[in-house]
């Protein structure tokens, strides 16, 4: 696969009351600082992009995670000609053809009907080059900058300027500074140079083409300036080959081959959604070295710094698939990710600049667990462990920080009601106690075993009467008027259904608790064959969730939202895993594809996407942190993979038709397969993955030691 043929508009047709992705077509370098896209619309908010909009407003710099979350550091950049009736973005957009227009990772290339002007946008980590084609009479350079910003022409052919715009910051001052530095003179700057919320055009020589070559910094104007001198000597050509090679060494470390070449599309389009976040926050200074702008002290600091990430989401998928992929770029954001707790005293969640403090829990516990058993960074593993530790045992006095209810988390065993969707903070402290277990085991701390037994206070809100995870007044007594369709109050997005199963570490001890294996198999038949049914007390609306759902029809296992991500995964706790293999490979091709409607729900920085890499190829992180995956059922013939461990690894599936639904036998490197999971290390070490498959399914009685890792049933 080639980044040519990736079309950036995959899963971008979305409006806020349903998703099918709820991506943006993004232009960048992976995990760029500055991301770039077409905007459409600036009258819908964060959804500034629709792939069936015929108007162009400008190739906006953006810093966008999601629109729930919106955009910091924007501005938009529009070529033009002639005079303005006014100086506005309403006033100077234009109608464009998106059938003729190009959305590639490596480059955006857009007609406006209006100017007939051709421009050609190539990005760079810090920066990146306009190239614009018949500009003609009076051409200028449209700059909409929605926040306080300041302007100043340095010489001739150089404009700098700052701008101060985001959704949420500690930093009420927080800047983009930017430079652009054109190749004929700048003729005249139509508009203020200091002021708010203003189209300003930059005008220049009347010429038939331009190469305006610009650069950004979150440090300073200094800064910004160090990254355009860089690149200053590079042609467009030299942009476009630097980016298609960044690109491609990310997407040819999997190779497909399968009979059916729009499944192998669908595989790359997820595959390119993959490395676009976290964002890199940190910049290269005048000797070399990685620095970033410290939200909290105002300041410089040293060192590598990553943003635009909800551990909530990525770590399920994301992280684990670094692991096996991209060691070198997660040993570095794990760097960072230590520093964000150095600076603000604890671990991130929601990164967007800063720490936003949404979703449940503190899940990046799971990506340091999943790195340390793993052997990824343990020179960090001795703070991070610290760090962990106080999150799970000291309250923040700002409820973005840490984890919330903690002081009523230790004080009864479970978040109380009292605390919102309190039963999903009390499973995920469950599984973060857990993930210090195992980073405490690593490092042989005495206290790997007080945490593993905290992360059995799952038992404590479990209901055996409904058999769900019910909330808890502090007196210990339910609440009352149980419903197991109702979405919030105790739950996030989701119901009980949707949040009851979220005992990664433990499913043999969640068994037990159900009472057996033939009244869980019960209870997960239930989930999958009922409809779709939900209510809406706990919100008082429908949200999208909800809509993403009932639209799917497969029953309650919302594959649309990560929480029901390793559903399908819970029969192999059984040892039943035939029994979600052709459930498997229905999700797999029914709820995605390659069209700007490829996702069943929310894709959310990567997580969405890297479920589908890591079904595709035949196998799930379920517990991130033991270093195992639960075999699935693979989707292709053939896949290549090559892993950062420098082996390759051949996953094959023979044979391979509609009607092949079934796992009949498994030989890794030649010999049986008798277990249902793979370790990290037998993957990193490469081979050969036979995958034979059936058209009836083949149940077989499991050994113990063959079923995955749980606390209740560890391996021998």
């Amino acid at each position: 696969m080639n980044v040519s043929m990736i079309d950036t508009r995959h899963g971008t047709d979305n409006q806020y009351s349903f998703s099918h992705g709820n991506c943006l077509p993004y232009t960048g370098v992976p995990f760029g600082m500055n991301y770039f896209a077409p905007q459409t619309s600036d009258q819908r908010g964060s959804w500034w992009f629709h792939p069936e909009d015929r108007t162009f407003q400008g190739f906006r710099i953006t810093h966008q995670p999601s629109p729930w979350m919106g955009d910091f550091s924007h501005l938009t950049m529009l070529p033009i000609n002639g005079t303005l009736s006014e100086n506005t973005l309403f006033h100077a957009q234009s109608s464009y053809r998106p059938e003729e227009s190009t959305f590639n990772p490596a480059f955006l290339k857009i007609k406006t009907q209006r100017y007939l002007t051709t421009t050609t946008l190539i990005p760079s980590m810090y920066g990146g080059v306009l190239s614009i084609e018949n500009c003609g009479d009076q051409p200028g350079l449209g700059l909409s900058l929605p926040g306080d910003y300041v302007l100043e022409q340095l010489d001739e052919q150089t404009v700098a300027g700052q701008l101060i715009v985001f959704s949420g910051c500690e930093d009420e001052s927080f800047t983009i500074h930017f430079v652009y530095r054109f190749e004929t003179p700048i003729t005249a700057i139509e508009g203020a140079l200091t002021g708010k919320e203003a189209f300003v055009v930059l005008r220049f020589d009347d010429c038939q083409t331009q190469t305006i070559r610009f650069a950004t910094s979150f440090l300073s104007r200094e800064q910004a300036c160090l990254n355009l001198q860089w690149e200053q000597q590079w042609a467009p050509a030299d942009y476009l080959a630097s980016v298609q090679q960044q690109w491609n060494h990310f997407l040819q470390k999997i190779e497909i081959e399968h009979h059916d070449q729009a499944q192998v599309s669908t595989f790359y389009h997820n595959f390119y959604r993959l490395f676009l976040f976290p964002q890199t926050f940190f910049e290269i200074d005048q000797e070399g070295r990685k620095v970033h702008w410290d939200t909290l002290a105002k300041a410089i600091k040293p060192g590598p710094l990553y943003t635009n990430n909800g551990f909530w989401d990525t770590y399920k998928t994301v992280y684990p698939l670094f692991s096996l992929l991209a060691v070198e770029q997660l040993e570095d954001m794990l760097e960072g990710f230590l520093n964000s707790y150095r600076e603000s005293g604890f671990l991130p969640k929601w990164l967007s600049p800063d720490e936003r403090g949404l979703m449940p829990g503190t899940l990046i516990d799971a990506v340091i667990a999943d790195a340390a058993v793993k052997g990824i960074r343990p020179d960090l593993m001795p703070e991070f462990l610290a760090a962990m530790k106080k999150g799970a045992t000291v309250q923040s006095e700002n409820p973005n920080y840490g984890r919330r209810g903690t002081t009523d988390y230790l004080t009864y065993g479970y978040v109380p009601l009292t605390h919102n969707e309190s039963v999903n903070h009390t499973l995920d402290y469950c599984y973060s106690d857990f993930c210090i277990s195992q980073v405490a085991q690593q490092l042989g701390d005495e206290q790997a075993d007080y945490y593993q037994q905290q992360s059995q206070n799952y038992r404590n809100i479990f209901d055996q009467e409904t058999g769900f995870m019910r909330a808890k007044d502090p007196d210990g007594a339910f609440r009352p008027e149980f419903s197991d369709t109702r979405w919030g109050l105790d739950y996030a997005e989701g119901s009980a259904w949707q949040s009851s199963f979220a005992v990664y570490h433990d499913f043999a001890g969640l068994i037990t608790a159900h009472g057996g294996k033939a009244a869980f198999e019960a209870k997960l038949i239930d989930l999958c064959n009922q409809e779709p049914r939900y209510t809406t007390e706990g919100y008082g609306f429908e949200i999208h969730e909800m809509s993403e759902m009932a639209a799917l029809d497969f029953g309650q296992l919302a594959i649309s939202n990560q929480p029901s991500f390793h559903y399908p995964y819970l029969f192999s706790y059984l040892g039943k895993p035939e029994m979600a293999q052709p459930l498997i490979k229905q999700l797999l091709t029914q709820c995605f594809n390659d069209s700007p409607k490829g996702f069943p729900g929310d894709e959310d920085n990567g997580s969405m996407a890297g479920w589908y890499i890591f079904n595709a190829l035949g196998f799930y992180p379920v517990t991130p942190g033991t270093g195992e995956y639960v075999i699935g059922m693979p989707l292709f013939d053939q896949a290549t993979l090559h892993l950062a461990s420098g082996k390759d690894l051949v996953i094959k599936s023979t044979p391979n038709a509609p009607q092949q639904l079934f796992v009949d036998k498994i030989t890794l490197n030649e010999e049986p397969f008798e277990r249902l999971f793979f370790t990290h290390q037998e993957l990193t070490a490469g081979g050969t993955l036979n995958f034979q498959l059936g058209i009836v399914p083949r149940s077989k009685e499991w050994s113990a030691d063959a079923y995955p890792y749980s606390v209740s049933q560890p391996h021998a």
